[in-house]
C-alpha cells in the first residue's frame, strides 16, 4: 500500500472514531429560565395512621376547625401537589416514630415506616423518639427484617421490609465520631443536585431513656450543620437543605402561613447556620410556622415546620437560576390534610390492615372512670395526677417496695387526653395512645434535700414559658409544691409537702417513677442519686389495673405556680 492510500486509510479511521465518540457523547442542555423545585415537607408524624381528631388553625386570620391527618389522605394531598411539578422531593424533619397510637405502636412502628415508603418519602433527619427503642431497633427501621431488639415480637403482621428512605443523623456519633446514619444525602432533582443535612436535637439524651443512646452522643446544631454544608458543597450540590429536629414556638401553633411571636431552642441556632443553608424544616415542637428570618450579608432564610400527626403539609417552592445556581425566591404554605384530599389506596390499605389487626386489643374495656370538673390555675393536668397516682397504687405494696410518692413527668402524657366513653368506659388504645413508651416502674430513696433539688431540676434559666426545660414534674396525691419564677435558678420552689407537713430534709422517702426518669430523663438528674430499691412492674399495666374498679379522675391542683 502507498503512502497516499495509508494516509487516506488514517483520515478515514479519525473521521469514523470521531463519528463514533459523538454519537456516544450526550450534551446536557442548561436551561435558561429559571427552575423550579418544590419541596414538601413534614415532621412530627408519630405514627398516626388515622385521623387523630379536629383540629382548629387559622389560614390567612380566618379560624378554621376540622378533622385533619391520616396517613391515607397524607398519601393524597402530596400526590395531589406533586402534579404539575416534575422537580419534587419528599422530606421530613423526625419524630416519623415513636410516641404513636396502638396501632402503630403495638406493631414497633413497622406499619408506619410502610405507609412513608406508600406515600413517597424521600429522605429524612431522626428525631428523639426515633431513638426511643434504642439504636439497633432504630436501624432495623432502616434496613428491615425481623431479629427482635425489644419485648415485643417484630413482624407480628408481616415480614419488614425496612425504610425505602434515608434515615439522616449527622450529630449523632459514637465513642470513635462516627455517626449512626450517615449526615448528608444528595439528591438529583431535575438538572440541580439537592443536598440534605439531618440532625436531631443536641439533647435527645436527656428526652429519651439513657440506656436507649448508650455510647453515643449528640453534637451541637450549628456547628455540624456548617460543617456538612462545605462537605455537600465539595461534592457538588447546587443548594443546601437543613432537616432539624429542632423547633420554635408561634402563636396561635396552628396556621397554614404565619410566623407571630417564634420563639424557642431553634432561633440561636438558626443565627449560627452558614448563609449558605438558606432553607431550614424544623420540627419537634409541634407547632406550624411559615418564617422568613433574615441572613448574613443581607440574605434571607426560610424556616418551616408542618406541625404534628401528619395535620399539615408543607409545600415550598424554590427559584433556582440554572447558570449561576443562585437561589431566586423560596415560597412555602401549610397545607391542611383534610378528607377533601380523599385517600391513597395502597397507603389506605396498609393503614386499615394494622387497624383491624389492633382493633381487639384497642377497643378491649380496661375499667371506668368519671370525670370531674377542674381548676383553671393548675400548673399540673389532671391526666398526669392519675398516672402518677396509678405508678403509686402499683408500687405501694411492700412486695413491690413500699412507695410513698409517685412522681409523672407531663411530657411523658401523650395524645388528645383521656375522654371516658359510654357510661365512662376506658379502653386499652386509649390508654396506650395516653402512655404508649411502656417503662418499667422503679423504686427509689431520696431524702428531702434531694426531693428540692429534684423539683428545681425541672427549671431552666428565663422566666415565664421558657423557664420549665422538658416537662413539669407532677407528684401522686398527698404531696403538694409551689413555684415562683420570678426566682433565681435553683431558689424557684417555695414550698413542698407531704401529707399536710413539710418536708423533712434529713428524711429518706421512697419514690416511684417510671425508668426514663429514674435514669435522668427530661433533665431529672437529682433521681440518678437515689438508690433503686424495687420495680413495681410496667407503666401501662399499672394505670390498667388502677382503672379497672373504676375511679374519679383527681382534680389538679398538686402543683402551683406562684404570680
Amino acid at each position: 500500500m502507498d503512502r497516499a492510500a495509508r494516509s487516506l486509510r488514517h483520515l478515514l479511521a479519525a473521521i469514523l472514531a470521531a463519528a463514533s465518540l459523538s454519537a456516544c457523547t450526550t450534551v446536557t442542555e442548561v436551561p435558561s429560565s429559571p427552575v423550579t423545585v418544590q419541596i414538601l415537607a413534614l415532621n412530627d408524624f408519630h405514627g398516626n395512621l388515622a385521623p387523630p381528631g379536629e383540629v382548629s388553625w387559622t389560614d390567612g386570620g380566618e379560624e378554621r376547625r376540622s378533622e385533619l391527618g391520616g396517613v391515607a389522605r397524607i398519601g393524597a394531598t402530596l400526590a395531589g401537589l406533586r402534579q404539575g411539578h416534575p422537580n419534587t422531593v419528599t422530606v421530613a424533619a423526625g419524630d416519623m416514630i415513636g410516641a404513636s397510637p396502638l396501632a402503630s405502636g403495638h406493631f414497633l412502628d413497622e406499619p408506619s415506616i410502610a405507609a412513608l415508603n406508600s406515600i413517597g418519602l424521600d429522605v429524612t433527619s431522626v428525631g428523639n423518639h426515633e431513638f426511643d427503642r434504642g439504636v439497633p431497633e432504630l436501624r432495623r427501621m432502616q434496613q428491615g427484617g425481623c431479629e427482635q431488639y425489644t419485648e415485643r415480637q417484630p413482624c407480628a403482621l408481616e415480614p419488614f421490609a425496612g425504610a425505602h428512605f434515608p434515615y439522616l443523623a449527622g450529630n449523632t456519633v459514637d465513642a470513635a465520631g462516627e455517626s449512626v446514619f450517615p449526615g448528608t444525602f444528595i439528591k438529583q432533582v431535575g438538572p440541580l443536585k439537592i443536598g440534605f443535612i439531618g440532625m436531631t436535637l443536641k439533647d435527645t439524651a436527656l428526652l429519651v431513656s439513657p440506656a436507649a443512646t448508650h455510647g453515643y452522643r449528640f453534637l451541637d446544631e450549628a456547628p455540624t450543620a456548617n460543617r456538612l454544608a462545605v462537605d455537600l458543597r465539595a461534592r457538588g450540590a447546587d443548594l443546601v437543605v437543613l432537616l432539624i429536629h429542632q423547633g420554635g414556638w408561634a402563636k396561635p401553633p396552628f396556621s397554614a402561613d404565619g410566623c407571630a411571636d417564634l420563639s424557642g431552642d431553634i432561633l440561636p441556632i438558626l443565627d449560627q447556620l452558614d448563609p449558605s443553608i438558606q432553607l431550614v424544616i424544623s420540627g419537634h415542637t409541634h407547632n406550624t410556622y411559615i418564617c422568613r428570618m433574615a441572613g448574613e450579608g443581607g440574605g434571607e432564610r426560610l424556616l418551616t415546620s408542618a406541625g404534628r400527626y401528619g395535620y399539615f403539609v408543607t409545600d415550598i417552592e424554590l427559584k433556582v437560576d440554572p447558570q449561576t445556581r443562585q437561589l431566586l425566591s423560596l415560597e412555602a404554605h401549610n397545607v391542611p390534610v383534610t378528607a377533601a384530599a380523599g385517600e391513597q389506596a395502597d397507603t389506605a390499605e396498609i393503614a386499615r390492615r394494622y387497624l383491624e389487626a389492633a382493633k381487639p386489643v384497642a377497643e378491649r374495656v380496661i375499667g371506668h372512670l368519671a370525670l370531674t370538673e377542674q381548676p383553671e390555675d393548675c400548673a399540673d393536668s389532671w391526666e398526669a395526677d392519675l398516672i402518677a397516682d396509678a405508678q403509686l397504687a402499683a408500687a405501694a405494696d411492700p412486695a413491690r417496695g413500699s412507695a410513698e410518692i409517685a412522681f409523672m413527668n407531663s411530657g411523658g402524657v401523650r395524645g388528645g387526653g383521656i375522654v371516658p366513653g359510654e357510661s365512662g368506659a376506658i379502653t386499652y388504645g386509649q390508654i396506650f395512645t395516653v402512655q404508649p413508651f411502656g417503662s418499667a416502674i422503679e423504686v427509689l430513696e431520696l431524702s428531702g434535700e434531694q426531693l428540692q433539688d429534684l423539683l428545681e431540676d425541672q427549671f431552666c434559666d428565663g422566666q415565664g414559658g421558657t423557664a420549665i426545660c422538658y416537662s413539669t414534674l407532677v407528684p401522686s396525691a398527698g404531696f403538694a409544691y409551689s413555684y415562683d419564677l420570678s426566682r433565681p435558678k435553683g431558689e424557684r420552689v417555695v414550698s413542698l409537702s407531704f401529707r399536710g407537713a413539710p418536708i423533712d430534709p434529713r428524711r429518706v422517702y421512697r419514690v416511684a417513677t417510671g425508668s426514663f426518669l429514674a435514669n435522668g430523663g427530661d433533665g431529672f438528674r437529682t433521681f440518678t442519686q437515689g438508690k433503686v430499691v424495687s420495680e413495681a412492674g410496667i407503666d401501662l399495666d399499672a394505670l390498667s389495673s388502677y382503672l379497672a374498679n373504676g375511679v374519679q379522675a383527681p382534680s389538679c391542683g398538686r402543683v402551683r405556680q406562684l404570680d
